[in-house]
């Protein structure tokens, strides 16, 4: 497409407004996609929010798709919305996205079929938890099945200026796992604070704008470090800090130790809210299935005792 092509101008002025919002919020729900985006002066839609394609009327082509995340006992309406986290994490180099409805002819699928044919970046919403998304920019329609009734979506380089699907494999590979990392982060993160009620668990501070999701053992460890809600804990961020420096510890038996360290410091009311956790007792989910799990605890308490 021509650099001065306006629906290449357009499209960067909705590619922007969507890296600002990703910026300033973990994740994106309909409250901050609602005001769209500006160009020429005139504001524009980022979604459409009753379908999943959306191209904007002055738009050549397709500018954005998106896969809900089902509501615990809500009706699933198409396979990407189950499958979709599992081949990301799986590794596979395209997605399932299915075509709106049973005719391929249609205008939102013939969209998808124009955006697969003139390699169009467009910006994909992933449905990460009901109502909320992680927006992967660029995207890009890798295939389109009349016959299976859906397209393939490939991922680009986040970190790229230009909008060409990579064309090597190495590249691909490189782009499906900023993807994951992002997906993996974003997933957790919701779990876990979602499984605590959207409270720290050392404070009980109950906002989850100011909350980090911790894990007890890193993810880098490939036995024990998986996203799941029992090797995590919501902690505000000066918790957090202080959990991975091995500052405050939990034992096994989710009692809260603070370090001599920190212990023997005066420093006013921070330092003295942090030294008053010595010997709580972590706050826990509802649901037992929930709770930290006490070997993976016991591991990061041996690492907390080795560190004081």
């Amino acid at each position: 497409m021509p650099a001065l092509d306006p629906d290449v101008l357009m499209r960067t002025a909705a590619f922007e407004q969507v890296r600002r919002l990703s910026q300033l919020h973990d994740h994106l729900t309909t409250t901050e996609l609602k005001a769209g985006f500006i160009y020429d002066g005139r504001r524009f839609p980022l979604i459409n929010p009753q379908r999943g394609i959306f191209k904007p009327q002055p738009m050549r082509f397709l500018l954005s798709i998106k896969t809900v995340f089902p509501k615990p006992g809500a009706k699933v309406w198409y396979d990407d919305q189950r499958e979709v986290h599992r081949q990301i994490f799986d590794g596979e180099e395209t997605i399932d996205y299915a075509f709106m409805g049973q005719n391929p002819d249609s205008a939102d699928n013939r969209w998808l079929r124009e955006a697969f044919e003139n390699q169009v970046p467009i910006i994909y919403f992933l449905g990460i938890a009901p109502g909320r998304y992680q927006a992967i920019i660029p995207a890009f329609i890798a295939g389109w099945d009349a016959q299976a009734l859906k397209a393939c979506v490939a991922f680009g380089l986040a970190d790229e200026s230009t909008w060409m699907l990579p064309a090597e494999a190495i590249e691909r590979r490189y782009a499906l796992r900023q993807v994951k990392q992002r997906l993996h982060q974003a997933s957790f993160r919701e779990a876990v604070i979602s499984a605590y009620g959207g409270r720290c668990a050392f404070s009980g501070l109950p906002e989850p704008l100011l909350l980090d999701a911790a894990h007890i053992i890193s993810d880098k460890d490939e036995q024990l470090g998986q996203p799941i809600v029992p090797n995590g804990i919501p902690l505000s961020k000066i918790h957090h800090a202080a959990f991975d420096a091995h500052l405050i510890g939990i034992d096994p038996d989710f009692r809260i130790h603070v370090s001599e360290r920190l212990l023997a410091q005066t420093d006013g009311p921070m330092l003295e809210a942090l030294k008053g956790l010595d010997g709580g007792v972590l706050h826990r989910p509802s649901r037992p299935q929930d709770w930290p799990d006490r070997d993976r605890l016991a591991l990061r308490f041996e690492a907390f005792v080795k560190a004081a």
